[in-house]
């Protein structure tokens, strides 16, 4: 029977709470803006913040690191 890998669960929930947290400051962000009247230029940022974020964890959990 397998060992359980339990730095690899451990990334795992570590990696989902960062992306948890992020999603948070970007509502923030865009709630911020919307209601200063720029809301306009929140959805490009954070559009651009999140794509960004949603990359990061694919090239980290390639195996071999």
């Amino acid at each position: 029977m397998a060992k359980p890998n339990y730095q690899f669960e451990k990334r795992q929930r570590d990696l989902a709470k960062k992306r948890k947290q992020e999603e948070k400051r970007l509502q923030k962000l865009s709630e911020k803006a919307a209601a200063e009247g720029g809301s306009a230029d929140a959805t490009e940022a954070p559009s651009d913040d999140s794509s960004a974020a949603e990359t990061r964890p694919d090239d980290e959990t390639t195996p071999g690191a």
